[in-house]
């Protein structure tokens, strides 16, 4: 089991689908020869040739490659070529998805599907890197670009920050605004959450590329609500950290909103905004006391779509992984857990598996339940995985854990974040 739990390095191909003319590659380290493009790109052709669609394979080394055509017109190939990389093919999937949607979210639909001249496409395209490089680099400190669920800071009072944003939002002519802090979401007018939670992770994502002025006013292609016609997300960053985004249409200007709307719903929270920020390492109030043994958690509302993880900050006892790993260790949980016993929410009942399905083996073919429980002990640390109809919760312990006390250590750590949050 080990072996699942090591890092792995991440290529990122764009192609024309028609032609194989590479339109950008992105990686973590040195960037892959274009005899290799042209090899990934010119098997995949074969196979269309031969009445085959070549979706995925392992290389000789270990390494995983995974293809897929969007919209007949663009090809992107994901390469993990990394020797006991722990990057399987429901991350590359992912990847995948999460890079087409960017390129749907800053360039629409019809750019990409119609493009007449590739080398202007090229051009374009660069305005997509750094939202891209974010993904590929597992988005921050957030775990959307796998849940495919919006990162969530739960704050102790939310109704001041509801209520605020809810007559900005209307004051600005829209019905869709938002508040993050550090990239996620505090609160949200229910237009914002009737999104789908994919574009709330791109959009998320997007407002963290953001820098140098406070506000700016950026136009938008919702990949599922609105991937060929443009809106205007308005960006205004209320303190260092904290960004309010609303999503509206020819009005207001962007000084009007600044000039008129800024300062007078949001100057009186400041001290609140503060207190939002102070909690943006652990994402939950205060008043959530968790056990001395809790490194790490993930957990998901599945009714909601919503999600909030964290780690234990600060200094790290000897024997314990530090945060940084904590975090990375949770994710490949995630992973290891999604694809195996409790399935991510897209994926249906495990037993039930459907064409296209991200799972990457018929592990769980044939189970006549569906599983609600999983752990999994490493040399490093022990993980629990706990489902119910409305949750499902990641839990990261030390290896000091006894073994037999997972679950229900588990179930009460469940128990106190929904009492408490009513997450």
């Amino acid at each position: 089991m080990c072996a699942m739990l090591q890092a792995g390095s991440l290529h990122l191909l764009c192609l024309t689908a028609s032609s194989g003319v590479p339109l950008f590659s992105r990686g973590v380290s040195r960037q892959l020869p274009f005899s290799v493009i042209g090899s990934l790109n010119g098997v995949h052709m074969f196979g269309g040739g031969q009445g085959a669609v070549l979706s995925c394979c392992e290389t000789d080394s270990g390494g995983r490659v995974v293809w897929k055509v969007f919209q007949e017109s663009v090809m992107l190939i994901a390469v993990n070529g990394e020797q006991g990389g722990a990057v399987d093919d429901f991350q590359l999937r992912r990847l995948l998805e999460n890079t087409w949607n960017c390129m749907v979210l800053v360039l629409g639909q019809d750019e990409l599907v119609n493009a007449r001249n590739v080398e202007r496409l090229k051009r374009d395209l660069r305005s997509c890197y750094r939202l891209i490089d974010l993904f590929l680099e597992g988005a921050g400190d957030g775990m959307g670009d796998l849940t495919h669920c919006a990162d969530c800071l739960l704050v102790p009072q939310p109704g001041p920050l509801q209520e605020a944003l809810d007559t900005f939002t209307q004051a600005s002519e829209s019905e869709f605004g938002c508040l993050l802090v550090h990239g996620k979401v505090v609160v949200a007018t229910e237009k914002w959450w009737r999104l789908a939670p994919q574009e709330v992770v791109l959009l998320s994502a997007l407002v963290r590329t953001f820098s140098g002025s406070s506000s700016c006013d950026h136009p938008v292609f919702l990949p599922q609500g609105s991937p060929t016609v443009p809106l205007r997300l308005l960006r205004f960053q209320l303190l260092p950290g904290a960004d309010l985004c609303v999503l509206c249409g020819p009005a207001p200007s962007l000084q009007t909103a600044e000039s008129q709307l800024v300062a007078r719903f949001w100057c009186p929270l400041v001290e609140t905004l503060r207190g939002c920020l102070a909690l943006s390492g652990r994402c939950l109030p205060g008043s959530v006391k968790l056990h001395g043994d809790v490194l790490g958690l993930l957990l998901i509302n599945r009714e909601s779509r919503r999600a909030v993880s964290t780690v234990t900050p600060g200094d790290t006892p000897p024997g314990r992984p530090r945060p940084a790993r904590c975090r990375e260790l949770l994710r490949l949980f995630y992973v290891f857990a999604a694809t195996r016993y409790l399935g991510p929410e897209e994926a249906g009942v495990p037993g039930e598996r459907r064409q296209g399905d991200p799972l990457e083996e018929d592990f769980t073919l044939g189970f006549s339940h569906q599983p609600l429980q999983c752990y999994l002990v490493t040399e490093e640390c022990k993980l629990f995985g706990l489902q119910t109809p409305q949750h499902q919760l990641y839990l990261l312990m030390p290896v000091s854990v006894p073994t037999f006390a997972l679950r229900s250590l588990a179930t009460r750590t469940l128990s106190a974040l929904t009492s408490s949050t009513g997450f």
